[in-house]
This record gives structure tokens, sequence and C-alpha cells, in this order.
């Protein structure tokens, strides 16, 4: 035996065995299987024991890539999505033929050799220099573990593929030492295993369970004997044996496997010879990878659940690192869609609005005081196919939407929340004439704006005096000028914010009197997790798609949960619920009234009729409707949507019809509670208004003949208005 130097070195003949085993056999051998033998010796002199020593003792092994599975709130299936189709299994889950049909082919003496197989060193290089080329290799299967895992890290970047696979000195001799460190420390066994589940088997199919069920649609643990060769003939080269395109060659090679599992005695002769007379019988399942796959049109929520994913802190400090973690997969997440309301929206956008109509619609429904996405679909498909899209309509820009859409009237609420809350009452009326300029200067939240800008009502008999609940119910544009304009933008402008209702682009609001008319464009999802603000008493909570997740181990994983906050007092609230109950008993949306359930909510339209909308909710639900076109191009006059001609199209005739059917079907069978509301009067319309036609006025001012004698308003939970006669809030 040979002794080690003083000191604990290794001895002369020890270094002289290791520079042998690692110089020679993998420079001269490893390295040269790829080239002539001859020339491989020429390398072997270049190699050191100190290059050896240098390469960390570790090898790191990544987390091997998998599938993810996508669940709605039920637990059922919305779509896998992965970078790499696989399931990792243990060797129980693998069938004992597949174990030895593998090891046969590639490795026939895996369970006798070390890291490197000698005698199949000697048989390659006398193979190769007969043939004066490269015939035969002699990495074992602890090697190409090796070489896949470099693989596996490199993940789809090109240039790291490439230097995973290169044939150099370098590489082989790194691959040399991490097998001599895996031999000792995982055993033979958890070798194979690895190897099984991190191999690439052609069709997208990276691992055994993978390609068992992609060609013969059964797990690995059920393989035949047949089906396990014709496997493990794959690996070598999926392309040339794959037995989709080329079934011969499939053949070919699946029976020279069976032969080799013969000759090493794992099967009979005549078992190889039954199976081999056998043709393949392949019952495919097509990769199935994508949110294109999602069910019941959730494809634009999947790929939203991917951009929630990727954004977020939580899942890794850099966008880098969350995009590494999705794509190693392994997944299960459970997400907030309910799928009732998911088939209600899909159904009812449908209906309304063809795929291949010269516009589209989103819509999507949020759970007030939760803040829960239960629901997002549009009338054009998830896909690049014709009238299919990529493009999510529902969310902003930063979530893979697009610059968003105005949404028009639906804004005005947002304004009269505003102004609630700065102690105007909803009693205040203006002259609100049928056109009028915006009054300037206008108190903005860093100054003043001034312009000439002027604006009108939809219909010329629109002609105030007008309280707060018929402007509201009518949608009066000069009214809500007039409010903004006597309030200033700024409370305008915090309360959106307060609502998480901002603009689609990323941009900061505009602090402009005409935002009162919704002239900045936002999402479907902001404009009904704002509204649930209302149903909620005011609290507004931020929109969340995740449940819960776990990794591959089963382990839980942390997910972002909503952050709500209170956008205003509930007594405003409560009055909006009123003023927008009001829209949809008598109002613009009357279309849009739900049958045996309170609700609430307001129509918009843009200029030029680019979008027209309709929001609204009920104590449970908040949803919002968006129609028009996603390039901004296609105006809404003399169009045909659904199968319906429209001379010019409305928030109450197109959206307002989605959203009532949308809301009927996912609240089918659940609770109809009532909204929190205050009773408002409606005062004989132009009766005592001091200030019709004045254009400009302050809440208080000019309308002593509004009150009731002796005093001011009382809504209950409102304080009392003293001082009766001069109209106060």
């Amino acid at each position: 035996m040979a002794k080690k130097r003083d000191g604990g070195g290794l001895s002369k003949t020890q270094t002289a065995a290791k520079f042998l085993g690692v110089s020679v056999l993998a420079g001269a051998v490893l390295a040269g299987i790829a080239l002539p033998a001859a020339g491989a010796l020429g390398l072997a002199a270049k190699g050191s024991v100190e290059g050896f020593d240098d390469i960390p003792a570790n090898l790191k092994t990544p987390p091997l890539s998998q599938r993810t599975t996508i669940l709605d709130a039920k637990g059922g299936e919305i779509a896998k999505v992965y970078s790499r189709d696989r399931t990792v299994v243990g060797l129980k889950d693998i069938s004992p033929y597949m174990q030895q049909a593998i090891v046969a082919i590639e490795d026939a003496r895996f369970y006798q050799h070390g890291a490197v197989d000698m005698k199949g060193i000697l048989r390659a290089l006398n193979k190769n220099a007969q043939s004066g080329g490269v015939s035969q290799g002699a990495s074992t299967l602890t090697q190409q573990y090796v070489k896949n895992v470099f693989i596996e890290e490199a993940g789809d970047d090109p240039d790291k593929v490439a230097q995973a696979t290169q044939q150099t000195l370098g590489r082989k001799v790194k691959e040399l030492k991490y097998a001599i460190q895996l031999e000792k420390e995982l055993g033979k066994r958890k070798i194979l295993q690895n190897y099984l589940n991190i191999t690439f088997f052609g069709q997208q199919a990276y691992g055994i369970e993978a390609a068992a069920q992609r060609y013969f649609s059964k797990p690995a643990k059920d393989l035949k004997l047949e089906e396990a060769a014709l496997l493990a003939g794959i690996v070598q080269s999926p392309s040339r044996y794959d037995p989709v395109n080329d079934p011969q060659e499939a053949t070919r090679r699946r029976n020279t496997v069976l032969q080799r599992m013969a000759d090493v005695k794992d099967i009979t002769q005549a078992q190889a010879h039954a199976a081999a007379q056998k043709p393949i019988q392949l019952k495919v399942s097509r990769p199935k990878n994508g949110c294109i796959t999602a069910v019941d049109g959730a494809g634009f929520f999947c790929d939203y659940i991917r951009k929630v994913f990727l954004n977020d802190k939580a899942f890794g400090k850099n966008r880098k690192a969350r995009s590494k973690r999705w794509d190693e997969g392994g997944m299960t997440i459970r997400t907030t869609l309910d799928p009732q309301t998911q088939k209600a929206i899909q159904k009812s956008v449908g209906d309304h609005v063809y795929d291949d109509d010269p516009v589209a619609s989103a819509a999507t429904i949020v759970e007030p005081g939760t803040g829960k996405i239960l629901g997002m679909g549009q009338s054009r498909p998830y896909g690049l196919g014709p009238h299919e899209t990529q493009m999510n309509l529902s969310v902003d820009h930063d979530m893979g939407g697009g610059a968003g859409y105005q949404p028009g009237s639906t804004f005005k609420p947002v304004v009269a929340a505003a102004a609630l809350e700065q102690g105007t009452s909803p009693y205040q009326k203006y002259s609100s004439p049928f056109r009028m300029q915006y009054p300037s200067p206008v108190q903005t939240c860093n100054g003043e704006w001034q312009g000439t800008e002027s604006t009108q009502n939809e219909n010329k008999s629109e002609v105030g005096p007008y309280g707060m609940k018929e402007a509201t119910a009518k949608s009066v544009n000069t009214y809500f000028v007039q409010l903004i304009s006597d309030m200033g933008v700024c409370p305008a402008v915090k309360m959106a914010q307060k609502m998480g209702i901002e603009r689609a682009d990323g941009k900061p609001l505009q602090q402009v009197p005409s935002m009162t008319l919704g002239v900045q464009e936002m999402s479907p999802l902001t404009m009904a997790a704002g509204y649930a603000a209302f149903a909620n008493g005011g609290e507004y909570c931020s929109p969340i798609a995740l449940e819960s997740i776990t990794d591959a181990r089963g382990k839980a994983m942390a997910v972002p949960q909503s952050s709500c906050r209170s956008a205003m007092s509930k007594r405003t609230a409560d009055t909006i619920n009123t003023l927008l109950k009001g829209v949809v008993q008598d109002g613009t949306g009357q279309k849009a009234g739900l049958r045996g359930r309170d609700s609430a909510g307001k129509t918009g339209t843009s200029d030029s009729r680019y979008a027209a909308w309709f929001v609204g909710y009920t104590p449970n639900a908040a949803g919002a409707v968006w129609v028009g076109d996603p390039q901004h191009q296609r105006k809404m006059y003399n169009i045909t949507i659904g199968g319906v001609p429209h001379e010019k199209v409305y928030g109450a005739d197109t959206p307002g019809p989605i959203w009532r059917d949308a809301m009927t079907g996912a609240l089918a069978g659940r609770p109809a509670p009532a909204l929190s509301t205050v009773p408002i009067n409606d005062p004989d319309k132009g009766k005592g208004d001091g200030g019709k036609g004045k254009g400009k006025h302050r809440p208080g001012r000019g309308h002593g003949g509004d009150n009731k004698p002796g005093g001011g308003w009382h809504i209950p939970g409102f304080p009392d208005i003293l001082g009766g006669g001069n109209g106060g809030w």
C-alpha cells in the first residue's frame, strides 16, 4: 500500500496515480473520445494535477425545472406552465424495465465500475483508433448525468448551453471530477434516479415521467418492456430516434436496446424476440404548456399570474431571480379565480361581442373587502391566430395590458365621493347648462389650472338646474364640471389615489378639471377594484390573484396579501351607493340592473366613442366592462357588435348588458344582501335655484330654496346642517 508523505500529503506513487488517472484518462481518453485517438494523446501532456485540484469540490446541482400547475379557488386546474415539461419521480415510481433498459444501452457496467469505466475507455479507444474517427463513446451514466446538470444550469441561454456541451479537455476533466464526487456521495441508485429525471427524451419531454406521459399517456411506473426499450433508445439522439416522426428508425433502435438487455441477462432472448415483434403503439399526449391551454377563457388571468410572480419581491430580490424561480417551476399555485364567475364572464362577453368584431370587450370582477379577483375575460381569445391576442385588455400596461382606455363618466362617482368628503351636500345644485366653458382658474394640488376648454352634455334636453342624484343618474357633464371647479382638482386626485384608481400607463394623474369626465386612460381591473370600495363601506382593498403557493416539496411559499385602507367615510360610500342605485333604477344604466338583488353602477363613454363602459357592484361583487378598439382607431358609430347594429354605442346598450349577464351568472345561488344607502329626496327640478346660469358656485351659496323650512337637510348618518336658507352641507 502506498504511504503518505509527512504532513498527510499524497505519496509520490499516489500523486503519479492521480496524475495518470486524471491527465491521461481525462485528457487523452475522455477528451479524445470526441476526437481522433491520435490527436487526443497530444492533449494529454497538457493536463496537470494542479488544474484538477483547482476545480471546486462540490457540484452545484440546480433544482430541476418542472411543471407548475395553476389552480382556481376551488382546486380545479386552469393550466400547466413550464420552461421544461418534467415531473420528478422516485425509482419506486419508475418501471424496473425502464431502469434496466437505460443502464443496458447507456452503461451496461454501471453497477460494476466507479466514476470511470476503464474497460469501456479502452474499448472505445481501440474502436476509434481502428475507425480513424469517433464511433464509440466511453462516458459513464454518472458522467452523462453531470453533463446534463451543466445543461440544466445553462437553462435557455444558448451561449451557456454551448459551453456546457462543448467537447473540450477542460470540460471533460471537470465532468470526471464531479462524477467521482457523486459516486461517493450519492450511490448508484440515486444517480440512476437523478439521471432518469434530468435527461431529455424528445418531444419537449424532460425526465422519464414526462416522456411516459408524452408517448404513451401513462405514468412511468406502468411502462411495459417494449415501451421502456423505446424510450431508453431515444436518449442517444432524440431527433433521430423520434418515434412520432420516424417510427421505422425508432423501431430499429428499440430492438437494439432489447437485444442489449438480453445480452446483459436483464431479460431472456425469448422476451427480447417477442417484444421486438410488436409494432410501436404510441398514445401521444401533445404538450399542453402555457396559458394558451387555460380553461374557460382564463388564459389572460393565467398570464396575469405570471406577471404578478415576476413583479413581486416576495418571490425574489430582483426580476432575474424571480424569472429563474418561475422557470424552475414545480409549484402548485392556487389562485382567487372563482370558476362560476369566470364561466359567467366568458359566456356573457362571448354572447355580446364576437371575436371577429371590429371592437373587443374585456370584463373583470373582484370581491369587495378582500380584493380577490374572481374572474377576468375578454372577447378575443388568448393566442397568436386570427382574431386572437396575448394582450390582457383588463389590466395595466406593466401587467401585460395596453395603455388603457378612457373610462368616461364612470369616473364621475370618484369626483362625487371627493366632494362629499369635502362637505358638499348631495343636494348641491348647479345650473348645468347644455354647453359651457370650464371655469378658470381651478385649484390643483400644487397651483392653479387655467384654460379655455369647453364641454357639453349628451343631449340638448339636459339643462339644469340639477342636484347630485339626478345629475349622476343622467350623467350630466356640465354638473360635474361645475362640481370639480368649485371643489378643486386636488381632492379628486387624492380620492382616486386612495381608491387605487390610476392611469394604465403608470404615469401620474394629470391635474386638470377634465378628469371629472374620465379622459385619462385606465383599465377594467383598476375600475372594478376602485368601485368595490363603495360596496365595502368606503374601504379599498388592492386586487390580489394568489391564494397560496407550494413548491415541489410541498412547502408553502409566502404570497402577497391584499392591502386595505379607508378611502372615504362610510357615510360617503353609502351616499354614493344611493346615487348609483339611481343610475340602474331609472337612469342611464337601467339595462344593467339585476333582478332580485341590490346593485349600483355607472355608464361611461369616451370622446368620439372609442370606448364604452359599465362599472357596477353588489355588496359581494364589483365588476367593470369595457368595449372598444384596443388600438384606439375605430369609433363606435354605425357599427355592428355581436350581431347587433348600433348608430352609436352607449355604455348602457353594450357594456351594461354584458355586466348584467356576467354578474347574474357569477352570483347565481349566492346570497343577495342589500347595499347600505342613505335617503336622498328628489326635490322638484328648478325650484328655488338661486344660481342658475351663473356658471360657478360654491357649496352653501345661492340655493336657499333647496332647504327644508327652518333648518338644513338631514340625512341619517350625517350631521344636521344649521342655518336654514343658505343650503350648506
